[in-house]
């Protein structure tokens, strides 16, 4: 039997709470925990024995949702964004994953088109970034917040680089 008198009490300061196996706390700390908790997994992932094309598909199934998921919540840098991008490139390298000398752009591009098919978080970040924003649009009009919430990226190639669509009605670049 459930009691509708039930009052939800207030998280005390300082205090942590779990939500999808990440424990949730406030400020920069939990940034760091969740760069640290990626980086765990991504080790963890590439010093199994998949073959690599597994190792690609565990990667974007079991490390990135854990940035992802925190995107609508973090104000995420895009220098850190970057930062991660590179020491995941770094980890592949280090793991014989990826050869130092190689291509970066076909680390990224997906694997029915010759590429590794490995999730590349900036795009990440701009995809969940406009799908936050395209859901606030549809669903919440009226409301004057959603007109902050519209995607800005500083030129137009981001959207033929990442793949990124919009459904905004007039919705323009910034250059």
């Amino acid at each position: 039997m459930i009691d509708n008198n039930l009052e939800i009490q207030e998280r005390e300061h300082g205090k942590t709470y779990k939500y999808l196996g990440i424990e949730e706390r406030e400020g920069i700390e939990h940034q760091q925990r969740l760069k640290q908790e990626y980086s765990r997994r991504l080790r963890m992932i590439l010093k199994s024995e998949l073959n690599a094309r597994n190792k690609i598909t565990v990667i974007g199934a079991l490390a990135v949702p854990i940035l992802r998921y925190s995107i609508g919540i973090i104000n995420w840098r895009t220098e850190e964004i970057k930062k991660t991008n590179r020491k995941t490139r770094k980890m592949l390298t280090m793991y014989k994953m990826h050869h130092p000398e190689a291509d970066i752009d076909r680390l990224y591009v997906k694997r029915e088109e010759g590429g590794r098919g490995q999730v590349q978080i900036e795009a990440a970040y701009k995809a969940e970034v406009i799908n936050i924003a395209e859901y606030l649009y549809t669903n919440y009009k009226e409301y004057q917040f959603v007109n902050t919430a519209k995607p800005r990226f500083t030129n137009a190639s981001d959207h033929e680089k990442f793949g990124l669509q919009t459904n905004f009605p007039n919705t323009k670049c910034l250059g």
